[in-house]
């Protein structure tokens, strides 16, 4: 596919020449941030969530029988912003948009990133020629994967068209023309596992508490995502082309269910972060009287340990084979309202990453923890602390 197309006065190179460093810059000092964050304690930390209503205005997205996508995304957004602020205390929403006003395309990740938000949610609804297609799905950045999910975000996209000048704005971007779409899969989005988790968190609860149809977490060249400089969704919220699905979207009690299922995921992201950082006493048979460890291992006063979390639940798990898809050796940690249990003792960092790598097929989420004095610890602060230790050992 040649990259000589011409947009106007801008081709395709001129995208990647102009607007991919305009990125590059923007994640460079995200990058230079986190390093002065990552070992911070996050049970003080104060999350920043900016909640974008798509669509607006002049721009009324897709089309239903009897409704318009800007009408539905605005009482979702303000109805996921209420649940927010009056749940989670340590949360601070900030809308795009809180009426029926046009926001240019390109406004809505510079609120997030001027307001330095910690996520990025942009909530939409779907249509298509078909009126049997329906259910949700949530995207991140990335190349799309099927002309699908590039027909979607081409819709989202076009936007931009009813922009004064928008030629120049994109430095010639063509929402339109798939050419220009080839500068997304030069990204390499370093918010993408977070995001991800983040889109998986919100489908799952669609499907598991209010029943919806789960089209899945894809990946397309959003223009809203793409410049964002924090984790980031597009959650597509139903088909507005749908007959019953549409009169859900518009329904109180559907646009209810959907904020709601937005709200907990992520209330359930934040926990799930927090919790990384929180530092829970770890039940082991070795330093407290109800131990809960397969193997017994020994947790070392001072010694830092590298494990591999594997589940968290809010009910006790019986530490069995059987319930942890065969593993041995899995300890419980336990916290106020959570318990997470976690597999393998390591005091080499590589050794949790490798196994992690063992066990991704039947764990997919596991992902490596660190422990000091039997307390979670900043796994970024961890890696510092064992590093200085390895300097002195070899002085």
């Amino acid at each position: 596919m040649s990259t000589g197309f011409k947009y106007g006065k801008h081709c395709t190179n001129n995208i990647y020449l102009n607007i991919y460093p305009i990125r590059l810059l923007f994640l460079s000092a995200v990058l230079i941030f986190l390093n002065g964050t990552l070992s911070a304690d996050y049970g003080e930390k104060k999350w920043v969530i900016v909640i974008d209503a798509g669509h607006g205005g002049k721009d009324p997205g897709a089309l239903g029988s009897v409704s318009a996508e800007k009408n539905i995304t605005l009482a979702i957004a303000l109805k996921t912003g209420s649940y927010i602020e009056n749940n989670l205390k340590n949360v601070t929403v900030i809308y795009t948009r809180k009426t029926d006003t046009f926001i240019e395309l390109k406004d809505r990740p510079d609120i997030a990133n001027k307001n330095n938000a910690d996520l990025f949610i942009s909530i939409h609804a779907n249509s298509t020629k078909s009126k049997t297609i329906h259910g949700t799905e949530t995207f991140v950045m990335g190349p799309a994967k099927d002309q699908q999910n590039l027909e979607v975000a081409m819709k989202e996209n076009e936007v931009i068209l009813l922009e004064n000048d928008y030629s120049t704005t994109y430095e010639g971007f063509d929402p339109k023309s798939p050419e220009s779409y080839i500068m997304f899969s030069l990204m390499q989005d370093i918010f993408l596992e977070q995001s991800t988790r983040l889109a998986s968190e919100i489908q799952s609860e669609y499907k598991e508490k209010n029943n919806r149809t789960d089209r899945g977490v894809k990946q397309a060249g959003f223009w809203v995502l793409f410049m964002t400089t924090m984790p980031s969704v597009l959650t597509e919220a139903g088909f507005i082309t749908h007959p019953e699905e549409e009169k859900f979207l518009n329904s109180k009690e559907g646009q209810d269910k959907i904020a709601s299922s937005i709200f907990k995921a992520c209330r359930d992201y934040i926990t799930d972060i927090e919790s990384k950082s929180s530092k829970f006493p770890v039940k082991n048979q070795n330093t407290e009287p109800d131990v809960e460890n397969s193997t017994h291992s020994v947790l070392k006063s001072g010694e830092i340990v590298f494990m591999v979390q594997i589940v968290t639940s809010s009910g006790k798990i019986e530490i069995k084979p059987e319930n942890f898809n065969g593993l041995k050796n899995v300890t419980e940690i336990s916290g106020q309202d959570q318990r997470k249990y976690a597999t393998g003792n390591f005091s080499d960092y590589n050794s949790a990453v490798n196994l992690r790598k063992e066990i991704e097929a039947i764990y997919p989420d596991a992902f490596v923890i660190a422990l000091k004095d039997n307390k979670l610890l900043p796994l970024q602060q961890a890696l510092d602390q064992t590093k200085e230790i390895t300097k002195r050992d070899i002085k």
